[in-house]
């Protein structure tokens, strides 16, 4: 059978063997497309979920704050597939035609600790258009003049949020909902935590401990430290309008979730469950999965997701074979540093553990090499060298049909296995009722 994984921009075509102990290829059932998306989202913000319509919202606004009144748009940075140059005009429309001076209107980049998105990545962001003509802001969670402190979570997390974010009078949310390995899914209050958090927060959020809760995974909202946490920060710090979407597999919208932050991400969340899960009666010997494909396997930081959504359904002492372009290499100058050394996962995951220890982006590194402590991960990728993979206890693969091949032959004829062509896009899982709360 042909199977095309997800790989870089244009995917990878592999020829696969049907074995009596081939579970199937695991895929999202397709949740169908808008017919007509441009109707639907204008019908979204008219009519959204437990709040007022935007124009309403907006209006109100005016009149309580006058001509001053200000608005800030929080977008995701270039490695999420949000359809920024979609969603953004009709926004900005609205706020302008109510009243909200173009002058006090700022989109800010959500990058998290990512790099700013500058030049050509502002501009694939966003269009030319917006890009030159609307004041946008990338977040810097380093900067600390650009950071206000509002306090402590009840978990004693320090709030250190973007003042532009703070500062402004009206306050929206934007993004897309998929499966998210800590956060149970993405969306919603991780527009602002982690999207315009401070390092400072991100210490704790992606310290050792929060990480290694066994209820930050994918799927999980109910008893999840990380979503919380997210709820807690945005009531502290405040939202006033949601615009999420929901995609298929290829970023087609499927559905828009619009209104207030929290009841429709949430309504967002229960649709997807219905599409993106897949239940397993029992645990595999192998899977051969991916990264989602571009922009998400941009680097091996990234490809962390991939392999752990996958760890999900892998016996011990399994393989999770993973194809990730990588395209970008290994990720930030942090990331690459922290990983240079590795002994051992376990000499490793030590020395994350030591009192006063943190490195940014050592949360991807963490999950990645904590599945090592169990199974083996096998990698196809163009965009790091194998000596290097090697030597960090990662199996380099060259030919992802020949691999599996040979992991039949090591396993035997009746093995488990499966293939995931969109990676962390799919939630996999041995038995569960809904984990939604």
């Amino acid at each position: 059978m042909q199977v095309n994984l997800a790989y870089g921009e244009k995917g990878l075509l592999v020829d696969l063997p049907e074995t009596p102990g081939f579970m199937g290829i695991l895929e999202s059932r397709p949740a169908p497309a808008c017919p007509d998306p441009e109707t639907a989202y204008l019908q979204a913000l008219r009519q959204p979920i437990d709040s007022p319509s935007l124009d309403e919202a907006v209006k109100k606004l005016i009149r309580e704050k006058g001509d001053n009144a200000t608005a800030v748009i929080v977008i995701s940075d270039i490695t999420r597939p949000v359809p920024n140059q979609f969603l953004l005009p009709p926004l900005l429309k609205i706020l302008e035609k109510n009243g909200i001076f173009r002058k006090n209107i700022a989109i800010l980049i959500g990058t998290g600790i990512h790099r700013p998105n500058e030049g050509e990545d502002l501009i694939a962001l966003v269009g030319k258009d917006i890009a030159a003509n609307y004041r946008i802001l990338n977040h810097n969670s380093r900067r600390r003049e650009d950071l206000a402190d509002c306090g402590v979570t009840k978990a004693g997390i320090p709030v250190i949020i973007n003042r532009h974010y703070l500062n402004a009078d009206f306050k929206i949310l934007t993004g897309f909902i998929e499966p998210h390995m800590w956060a149970g899914y993405s969306g919603g209050r991780k527009s602002i935590l982690p999207g315009v958090a401070s390092l400072e927060t991100m210490k704790y959020m992606h310290g050792y401990s929060m990480v290694a809760h066994p209820e930050t995974r994918y799927g999980v909202l109910e008893g999840n430290p990380f979503h919380k946490a997210g709820l807690e920060v945005m009531q502290k710090v405040g939202a006033d309008f949601l615009v999420n979407v929901t995609l298929d597999p290829e970023k087609r919208i499927t559905g828009f979730w619009c209104g207030d932050p929290v009841n429709a991400h949430l309504k967002g969340c229960r649709f997807l469950e219905m599409y993106c899960t897949v239940d397993l009666p029992e645990p595999l010997d192998f899977v051969v999965t991916t990264n989602a494909g571009a922009p998400l396997d941009c680097n091996l930081y990234q490809t962390v997701k991939g392999a752990t959504g996958a760890a999900l359904v892998v016996r011990e002492g399994g393989v999770i074979l993973i194809a990730s372009a990588c395209h970008e290499g290994l990720g930030s100058r942090e990331y690459c540093e922290l990983v240079e050394d590795i002994a051992s996962p376990g000499d490793f995951l030590k020395k994350l553990m030591e009192p006063g220890f943190f490195v940014p982006d050592q949360w991807c590194a963490q999950e990645l090499w904590q599945i090592l402590l169990t199974k083996e991960v096998h990698i196809k990728t163009d965009g790091i060298p194998t000596e290097w993979l090697k030597k960090r206890g990662l199996i380099p693969v060259q030919d992802v049909s020949q691999a599996v091949k040979d992991l039949l032959t090591r396993f035997g004829p009746d093995a488990r296995w499966a293939v995931i062509p969109h990676g962390p896009l799919v939630i996999t899982r041995l038995q569960t009722p809904s984990n939604l709360s």
